[in-house]
C-alpha cells in the first residue's frame, strides 16, 4: 500500500466481489474454459502444458483487445455507481 501511495496511484473503494466483473468473465478464463471443455486429463501436468500452449499461441493483439474490453466494462460499473450491468 505504501508503494502504491508513493507512486501516486489512487485507490478506489470497491467490494471484494462485484457480480459485474467476476474473474470467470475475464476474457482469458472464459476462452480458456471453452478450449478445455470436454477434455480429459490424467495429471495436473497435462492441464498445465495445455494451458501454457494455449496462452503461448495468442498474439499481443489478443491481450490488448481483452484489456481494452475490461476498461469499458469497469467504466460502466463506475458510472452506474455499483448498480448491476448486463
Amino acid at each position: 500500500m505504501k508503494k502504491l501511495h508513493e507512486l501516486g496511484f489512487e485507490l478506489l473503494p470497491h467490494p471484494p466481489y462485484t457480480p459485474d466483473l467476476p474473474p470467470c468473465d475475464f476474457f482469458l478464463f472464459s476462452n480458456l474454459k471453452r478450449m478445455l471443455a470436454g477434455q480429459k486429463f490424467r495429471a495436473d501436468e497435462e492441464v498445465i502444458a495445455e494451458t501454457k500452449a494455449y496462452f503461448e499461441a495468442k498474439d499481443k493483439l489478443y491481450y490488448k483487445n481483452g484489456i481494452e474490453k475490461l476498461y469499458g466494462r469497469y467504466n460502466r460499473c463506475i458510472a452506474l455507481e455499483g448498480n448491476y450491468i448486463k
